[in-house]
């Protein structure tokens, strides 16, 4: 079902009278809460993650008796919130999570706003003390409006039950149109309660709301006069290409114009990571060649991006040689953190069919610079040096324990066509994009924007339960993994058999490698493995907790690897369980480190690649 029909309800038509005239509406009298669950199964949303209480209690008892709705009661609302996130990533359909009300709803806070960075459709639905007793403090009462206005597309109070079922489609539309964000939908406790009608589609009622898809034709055709006179394009893939749905197209024109892509964080899997056109991931801690490509580039094509300070670096020192073309479905993106030649507004979907098409003009007229005719010979001359010389690599500790890097990668080689992985934020997370090879949309998710620690295991579990024919695994961090663990107990209970893999080093990584790297090595408070004062001592995991009885009893399957000669048998028998929840606990290495980088604050020219390696960029070679 495709996001629009899913915000419409258009797949389930009206019944229409005998004599084939004009359809009939059936109007049904129903409570408020018994509206909210009608229209949730009208708008085809198949799962709700959410925990009840008193104000949102009304709903749950109609969602008791749906055959449509399928509720997960997770255990804390921050799971809900990015189980409802990883089952739309997963899926391309609109998240949904509902809770009860004041910490209920606070406790989405972190989801929604992980959400409003990463551009997912989501709807949170939160329960609201009685309409009467809204700003008087009452019992359990929080302003979740006025608490999510800044990290939410939209918001809506809800006081009248009339006003719950256009609410609720309002609310998919919003989500799923345009740039997709989360919408929040506060509904008072009295609304729930009292009665009203009921008829399916309701009229929404959007003023202003009007999502531009088609770009502009002359736009376009100066992006493609611009692509086809260039020395040194670079096609720089973001998110929204996979929000649109527009791999297919990405690849064509790639092709087409044989410039280099580059696929950001949220992004991997647009583009094959295997298919020779693809340079790797831009920013902070990209490839080198990515990094370079965007340097020295003299044209860069931004496809659903944002210019994000982790991919551009320093800005005022970002492309220096690079025209713009920036190209996104939210105009307010465009020319926010670097200026655009050519600025075109639309879904990146349209956006890159229409260049297909002026592209492929270009060519049979004959407009088409020296360099495109060469499919940019001497360009992949300097990118194919880059990439020869400095690729992706770790070396295996001399002691013998296991390398992060390597279990990640054997996890990536042994695990299962068409496997989705979550992962948490930190040093797993970069080794995790680094690592492995993402050849379809919708296998990597993760937390790109908001960073948020603990994402990957409710994120995993909302993959699962939207996509439980495919293998999900959830890579994490020994940091991550204990602030939301919990919903394994969830995963376990609710036949969603994820897989875990923490890669556990007793320390929180990546803020201990900026201690190792600009902190003089003095490791305050990120010791995991012990307590205060107690650095010094090897490292050799985290064993409080200890992951695996901790796993066992929250009803997985455990298993623990410590040892490289285990390793492959160690994943063969994780990926042989599919009946409940598998969870390995990793014990690697606590000092490897993720490289390249390009420091904080610093200019993409100073990426290094290695410590103290530094690549040749060809500084002299540039005109």
């Amino acid at each position: 079902m495709s996001m629009t029909e899913q915000a419409t309800g258009a797949h389930h038509p009206q019944p229409r009278a005998r004599n084939g005239g004009p359809s009939s509406v059936t109007v049904e009298h129903l409570t408020g809460a018994q509206s909210l669950i009608r229209s949730l199964e009208e708008v085809g949303a198949d799962t709700v993650f959410g925990l009840p209480g008193g104000c949102i209690l009304p709903a749950y008892d109609p969602l008791m008796d749906s055959t449509r709705v399928r509720h997960i009661l997770v255990r804390h609302e921050q799971g809900a919130g990015h189980a409802a996130t990883g089952y739309a990533q997963a899926t391309g359909k609109v998240g949904v999570c509902m809770v009860t009300s004041g910490p209920g709803a606070t406790n989405l806070v972190t989801p929604i706003a992980d959400a409003h960075m990463d551009s997912v459709p989501l709807v949170a639905i939160t329960g609201q003390v009685a309409s009467k007793a809204i700003g008087t403090d009452a019992f359990q009462e929080a302003d979740i409006c006025g608490i999510t206005m800044p990290i939410t597309k939209h918001n809506f109070l809800v006081t009248r039950a009339e006003d719950i079922a256009h609410t609720i489609s309002e609310a998919f539309h919003i989500a799923s149109t345009g740039r997709p964000g989360p919408v929040l939908v506060d509904i008072a406790k009295d609304a729930l309660q009292s009665q009203t009608t009921f008829s399916w589609p309701p009229t929404q009622d959007l003023p202003g709301y009007r999502p531009v898809t088609k770009p502009h034709a002359k736009q376009i055709r100066e992006a493609a006069r611009l692509i086809t006179q260039a020395k040194r394009p670079v096609l720089y893939v973001g998110g929204g290409v996979l929000k649109a749905g527009a791999t297919a197209e990405l690849k064509v024109l790639a092709e087409l114009t044989g410039a280099p892509v580059t696929t950001t964080l949220m992004a991997l899997g647009a583009f094959p990571d295997s298919h020779p056109l693809h340079v790797g991931m831009p920013g902070m801690h990209g490839a080198v060649t990515a990094v370079t490509a965007l340097q020295k580039a003299d044209l860069i094509v931004a496809l659903g991006a944002r210019f994000d300070d982790r991919v551009t670096g320093k800005l005022d020192s970002f492309a220096p040689y690079a025209k713009i073309v920036h190209a996104d479905i939210d105009p307010a993106e465009i020319g926010k953190n670097r200026a655009a030649d050519v600025p075109i507004v639309g879904d990146a979907r349209e956006v890159l069919a229409d260049l297909v098409q002026a592209v492929q003009a270009e060519h049979t007229e004959g407009h088409i610079g020296e360099a495109a005719r060469t499919g940019y010979a001497a360009w992949w001359k300097d990118l194919n040096r880059w990439r020869d010389t400095y690729p992706l690599g770790y070396d295996l500790p001399a002691d013998g324990s296991l390398s992060p890097q390597q279990v990640i990668q054997r996890i990536g080689r042994l695990a299962p066509e068409g496997t989705i992985f979550a992962a948490g934020v930190g040093q797993h997370q970069m080794w995790a994009s680094h690592f492995i090879d993402y050849e379809q949309p919708a296998t990597w998710l993760n937390s790109g924007g908001a960073g948020t620690m603990g994402y990957a295991v409710p994120a995993a579990m909302g993959a699962k339960a939207g996509m439980p024919d495919r293998t999900v695994w959830a890579i994490d961090g020994d940091g991550c993994f204990q602030m939301t663990n919990q919903e394994l107990t969830t995963c376990a209970l609710n036949n969603i058999p994820i897989k875990v893999a923490i890669i556990n080093n007793g320390a929180l990584g990546m803020v201990r490698q900026w201690q190792t790297l600009f902190y003089n090595q003095r490791y305050s408070n990120t010791v995991l493995h012990s307590g205060a004062d107690t650095d010094g001592i090897p490292a050799k995991g985290t064993r409080v907790p200890d992951f695996v009885k901790l796993s066992e009893a929250m009803g997985c399957y455990a298993i623990r690897c410590e040892d490289p000669a285990d390793l492959d048998k160690v994943i063969e028998e994780a990926n042989s369980i599919n009946d409940r929840p598998v969870v390995v606990d990793f014990i690697v290495h606590e000092d490897a480190m993720v490289w390249p980088m390009v420091a904080a604050g610093t200019s993409n020219d100073e990426v290094m690649a290695a410590r103290g390696v530094r690549p040749d960029f060809g500084d002299n070679e540039d005109d």
